[in-house]
């Protein structure tokens, strides 16, 4: 595997890295193995206050961690500073309340007393994707450091600056050797990793296929793992809805990070009566982005993240229009350096084109009208995916019973604001299972133990 730095606003090599060899590798492994000896026997205090310091570092240091992330995949530069700040914010927040988190339970049992407590498990391997450089990583350092455990990583290979710079991040707060370890290391490398005994749990964010691979391999060798996978999200506009608050939510919904992530608003489900001016008021606000440097903090359109990953969508959208869905505006390359894409929506997608079923992961729309709000949760649940959605209305009521109808790990109601350290994030079916950030999101990879004291007589 290549890990290169390759601008996608210009297409310029900036720098190329070493993969370990095999006996850097068994150095890491070893160093993480060792460092998790003691590291669980630290308190919560103590890593506290390497996370809070790693937090104060990256608020200080915002403008040269943003900078790393738009040079590296094309985050526009005020998105960028925006992840750098909410990175910060995670690892804040579990310093302040894994304590709390793990707390023993007491439970109450007929006779005696009893309680479960938590503890590490020890190695951790996570597997991370290059649409959220930092975000992604935080999620799992921020509460696994903090529960005990110790972090290897394999971060995408178009990112390497970002894993080296937030691996830095640690070291320079405090962190013991070991405790957060980046590997620069290949498939094959990554396959003997999850085989490791030393390695207790998997946490991978990313593709359907790449989850399906991981997971069986931590399957075979019965580990635990959490996944965080793709998703196609509705975007449901039922007929009461205020579309001057709707629209700019429409609009960053799937146009936030170039439309690269994951719980994206995808698939817009607009009721009948309301279609037309929705879509004419989105398809204006749409117009108005402008394609640019995304250093530059006026730009409002940046590069997707590489030049594979705009060949791979302009194809998709090639095939869903020879499968008959209509092109309503876009879906060409935009002629000027880089990897640029211009706003696509598609419309007449019927359940036979593949694009019914892809994950367009990037600046296209997919848009749907249904007659009402029964048929709205029916397309929205004819997915095989089912990480997020939204729904847009007057009436709270009506917005919560479709919100608990539709199948996915998270809805959202007049809003798509996901990005809280608080808060559970996570899906079902092809979108994964897991849940990291909030309580949930520490609990995934520590061990509870039932403890019971009671004076009884052994049964006869």
């Amino acid at each position: 595997m290549a890990y290169a730095s390759i601008n996608p606003n210009s297409g310029e090599t900036l720098k190329r890295f070493d993969q370990l060899t095999d006996a850097q590798l068994e150095q890491s492994l070893a160093s993480a193995q060792a460092c998790s000896q003691t590291w669980k026997q630290t308190t919560y205090a103590q890593r506290a206050e390497i996370l809070n310091k790693a937090a104060a570092l990256l608020r200080t240091h915002v403008d040269e961690f943003a900078k790393l992330a738009t040079l590296e995949m094309g985050k526009r530069i005020n998105e960028a500073r925006g992840e750098v700040n909410f990175s910060a914010d995670i690892l804040a927040y579990y310093a302040k309340h894994a304590e709390a988190f793990l707390a023993p339970v007491r439970l109450e049992p007929k006779v005696g007393e009893a309680h479960m407590e938590s503890s590490p498990f020890g190695v951790l391997f996570c597997v991370e994707p290059w649409n959220f450089p930092y975000y992604q990583l935080a999620r799992v350092a921020g509460p696994q450091l903090m529960a005990g455990n110790v972090l290897v990583v394999k971060h995408a290979a178009c990112v390497p600056q970002c894993a080296i710079a937030f691996e830095k991040l640690l070291i320079d707060a405090g962190a013991p050797k070991g405790a957060y370890t980046n590997l620069l290391i290949s498939h094959e490398q990554a396959e003997r990793v999850i085989d490791d005994p030393r390695i207790k749990g998997v946490a991978l964010t990313g593709s359907v296929a790449a989850g399906k691979s991981v997971a069986a391999r931590a399957g075979q060798n019965l580990k635990k793992t959490s996944m965080e996978l793709g998703g196609s999200d509705a975007f449901i506009v039922l007929d009461d809805a205020d579309l001057e608050k709707t629209i700019p939510w429409a609009v960053w919904g799937r146009m936030y990070n170039g439309g690269q992530t994951c719980c994206a608003a995808k698939r817009f489900i607009v009721l009948d009566s309301i279609a037309d001016r929705f879509l004419e008021k989105f398809k204006a606000a749409l117009s108005e982005l402008r394609p640019g440097d995304p250093m530059d903090e006026k730009t409002t359109q940046g590069p997707l993240s590489s030049e594979a990953a705009l060949l791979q969508l302009l194809k998709q959208v090639d095939d869903a229009v020879a499968n008959g869905a209509t092109l309503l505006m876009g879906g060409k390359r935009i002629d000027r350096p880089g990897s640029f894409m211009e706003i696509t929506i598609l419309t007449d997608i019927k359940p036979d084109n593949p694009a019914f079923r892809d994950e367009f992961f990037g600046p296209v729309v997919s848009f749907f009208r249904v007659k009402d709000e029964a048929a709205a949760i029916a397309l929205a649940n004819d997915s095989d995916f089912g990480l997020g959605g939204s729904v847009f209305t007057e009436d709270i009521v009506r917005g919560k019973r479709v919100a608990s109808s539709v199948d996915t790990g998270m809805m959202f109601i007049n809003n798509i604001d996901w990005s809280d350290a608080e808060l559970p994030f996570g899906g079902i079916k092809d979108s994964g299972y897991g849940r990291e950030l909030g309580n949930m999101g520490i609990q995934e990879f520590v061990n509870k133990k039932l403890v019971r004291t009671a004076h009884l007589n052994a049964p006869v």
